[in-house]
């Protein structure tokens, strides 16, 4: 369970961070389109969770929680085929299936963590399962950025051989949305050179992500999976 609280971390809510700075600051969207996509993302969490609660008379709340997690991850190695431009269309339909799959366990996670512990441990439980939930998302939030400021810096120095740039600080201004300025440390470079070693940089996380989140799913079946783990 206390897995479970942290999966989301890796699954949605860095994408909360991530993706708003690549639409505004390396594509170039307006605010309301970029809006616009991150609505994709975040709609299901405003009836799937309720759902989940429906349907867990019927299916195991291991059984949803999983499946949700594997909807999940099918749709980051989808947004990871979408490279920067890509359409409104082509980006709002794997962001609404992580959505879509995040909202299952997202219902079912309170109600699992105070099922594993007796009636009077049930503060203790929600305590820690909050703790861990916050803690989960801070340090998904730290490992997920270095991670791709590694891959960018290894894309720069891969794709132009220029042992002269500054490869980490052009990085960093590329994980904070600054194309502008990570343009200024790389002199003769076109603009859709950069988004081509980032959109390479966004993909492979995505793919790490998406490798996480289905790991994670399998795990928590395993643990889960007995009948007396109710939602």
């Amino acid at each position: 369970v206390q897995l479970l609280a942290a999966a989301p971390a890796y699954g949605f809510v860095v994408l909360l961070i991530l993706l708003p700075v690549r639409f505004i600051g390396i594509e170039g969207m307006s605010p309301i389109q970029a809006g616009e996509l991150m609505f994709a993302l975040s709609l299901p969490m405003l009836f799937v969770p309720m759902l989940a609660g429906w349907l867990v008379r019927w299916v195991s709340a291991a059984l949803l929680c999983s499946l949700g997690l594997l909807m999940s991850a099918a749709g980051l190695a989808w947004l990871a085929q979408c490279a920067p431009g890509a359409g409104m269309v082509a980006m709002a339909a794997p962001l609404f299936l992580i959505g879509l799959g995040m909202g299952l366990p997202w219902g079912l996670m309170d109600g699992l963590a105070i099922s594993v512990v007796p009636v009077e441990q049930a503060g203790m439980a929600t305590g820690i399962f909050s703790t861990v939930r916050v803690a989960g998302e801070g340090i998904a939030l730290a490992l997920v950025s270095a991670g791709f400021a590694g891959l960018l810096s290894r894309g720069v120095e891969r794709s132009f051989h220029a042992a002269s740039l500054p490869v980490n600080e052009i990085s960093q201004q590329l994980v904070t949305g600054n194309l502008q300025r990570a343009l200024a440390h790389w002199p003769g470079v076109s603009p859709a050179a950069v988004l081509t070693v980032y959109g390479e940089a966004f993909s492979t996380l995505l793919q790490a992500l998406a490798g996480i989140t289905l790991l994670t799913a399998l795990v928590i079946y395993a643990f889960l999976r007995h009948p007396e783990h109710k939602a």
